[in-house]
């Protein structure tokens, strides 16, 4: 009997919470490591401080990776569908990634000439505003990185098991206008032939549901031969925002679904309560 599979299953939100508990704890010990940077000796501290956020960043990625299979196999063995097949792990971010990314979030706490037509407002601030700053970017930066190995331990998992015809996007209540409507869109695989080396390929421009922001909590959901996927009713609910306020205004939809959001979802968009 065909089963039925939504992102507002409680096991979803279980995984969800599950890699919230990751991200708490990573935070956790990155302010703790805030104690490495010496403002009065920045060029010899900063290094060491990313050098060790580099640390976390792959302790925390490999369990976040871990909760991905074991989330993908428990969904799989709950659609019943047959067949041996264990999740892949991926390799944590190269580390040169990890440094490039957090190089971007501390590129303001230099000091800049304020004669310099180049120099930002940001970079004027002073020392400890820009070093609270550039914490706050890096804390983001970190969580994209380490979400980002549960995230494609699903998606790739997807894309290498025969049993397996789509992945969906659940996204938290209050989560930005782009990932509401992303998961307004559901099981985003539209048939088996896309599953496997071309799938990939036939996600581009804003229909992409691998594209994921920084501090973003949203999660891929599998969904197997025979089953069906449901919107949960919030996602419906954007749905039918996005098709009666913002869909038949191409090149616009994006920003007009954002202030239809802001007035007509109960779940208020960030940064607008």
């Amino acid at each position: 009997m065909a089963t039925t599979v939504s992102d507002g299953d409680g096991s979803v939100g279980r995984y969800r919470s599950a890699q919230g508990r990751v991200i708490r704890a990573l935070l956790r010990d990155m302010r703790r490591l805030r104690r490495l940077i010496v403002p009065s000796r920045l060029q010899a501290t900063l290094p060491d401080w990313i050098a060790a956020v580099q640390d976390l960043t792959g302790q925390y990625g490999g369990a976040s990776a871990a909760l991905g299979a074991d989330f993908y196999e428990a969904q799989r063995a709950a659609a019943g569908v047959g067949g041996v097949f264990s999740a892949p792990v991926p390799g944590a971010p190269p580390d040169e990634q990890i440094e490039a990314s957090l190089r971007w979030a501390t590129k303001d706490v230099w000091p800049r000439d304020p004669e310099d037509p180049t120099t930002t407002v940001a970079q004027l601030q002073p020392l400890k505003v820009r070093l609270e700053q550039a914490e706050k970017k890096a804390e983001a930066v970190v969580t994209r990185l380490v979400l980002g190995q549960g995230r494609q331990t699903v998606r790739e998992a997807v894309q290498r098991d025969r049993e397996a015809v789509a992945y969906a996007r659940a996204a938290a209540l209050g989560a930005c206008s782009f990932c509401k409507l992303m998961a307004a869109r559901g099981a985003t695989y539209k048939s088996l032939d896309s599953v496997g080396r071309e799938a990939n390929e036939r996600f581009v421009g804003e229909d992409s549901v691998i594209k994921f922001h920084n501090s973003c909590r949203c999660q891929p959901i599998p969904v197997f031969r025979g089953q069906r996927f449901q919107l949960s009713p919030q996602a419906s609910e954007w749905d039918r925002i996005y098709r009666q306020y913002a869909a038949p205004f191409p090149g616009e939809q994006l920003a007009r679904f954002r202030r239809a959001l802001a007035e007509h979802d109960q779940y208020p968009l960030p940064g607008t309560s």
